[in-house]
């Protein structure tokens, strides 16, 4: 059973589950949420649940959106996150295609700019939207190194960008700092935690205590940051 209500002002449909338990149950995942309640639960109270838990909710289901957004999709009306805001490719009065944040109202929507952006192939795109990713990497991760890097009263170290598949960030032995690309794509205190923690490796090169409150000098809400960061897979 489907089942719609308003939470801190946003639309949400969620699924509905009446079975034989003694509490209610919620659940968010890639589906969205879903509520588990016994069989004589009133819509009432449910929704009265549902408002005392409105700021946890609207958190977590957006960690999945977020998460789901990071599989690319090479066509001129798709979006691309940038620090968690969405981006879209657009058109300059000049002719050139450019990116512009979508939820500052800056996308070219006219039918001319569709018409334009539509004639680039998936390939074309891909090239686009790659070069303009690693652009904005390389320039946000050096900004956000050497905040920490000061922070930490340490040098600014080299960095590279990664395409590494099962890390966010590596330090190795020489004081070199891999950041995956795919950082870019994610809100800016994530990014902030990423850099603290391989920042924090120039001091200590393992994950022991002396670490993480090496961390936590700079960076407070590790914890928090940490676990919002697994969500991404």
């Amino acid at each position: 059973m489907f089942v719609q209500t308003i939470l801190n002002g946003q639309e949400i449909t969620y699924t509905l589950k009446r079975c034989k338990r003694k509490s209610i149950g919620l659940r968010i995942d890639g589906h969205g949420l879903s509520i588990s309640v016994p069989l004589q639960t009133a819509l009432p109270h449910i929704e009265t649940i549902l408002q005392e838990k409105a700021n946890w909710i609207t958190k977590k289901l957006q960690h999945w959106q977020c998460k789901q957004s990071l599989a690319l999709t090479w066509a001129h009306d798709a979006t691309y996150p940038l620090l968690g805001e969405p981006w879209r490719i657009a058109l300059r009065p000049s002719g050139e295609i450019q990116m512009a944040c979508q939820s500052a109202n800056e996308v070219a929507d006219s039918a001319f700019a569709e018409q334009f952006t539509s004639q680039l192939n998936p390939r074309q795109i891909e090239k686009f939207v790659m070069v303009w990713y690693g652009q904005q990497a390389i320039a946000c991760f050096k900004q956000r190194i050497a905040v920490y890097a000061q922070a930490l009263n340490v040098s600014v170290p080299p960095f590279r960008l990664s395409r590494a598949k099962t890390r966010w960030g590596s330090c190795n032995s020489r004081g070199i700092i891999h950041l995956n690309w795919r950082l870019i794509q994610m809100p800016l205190h994530l990014v902030d935690y990423v850099v603290a923690h391989e920042l924090s490796h120039l001091i200590e090169m393992n994950h022991s205590p002396a670490f993480w409150e090496r961390v936590e000098s700079v960076y407070p809400d590790y914890l928090v940051a940490r676990k919002e960061l697994k969500g991404y897979g």
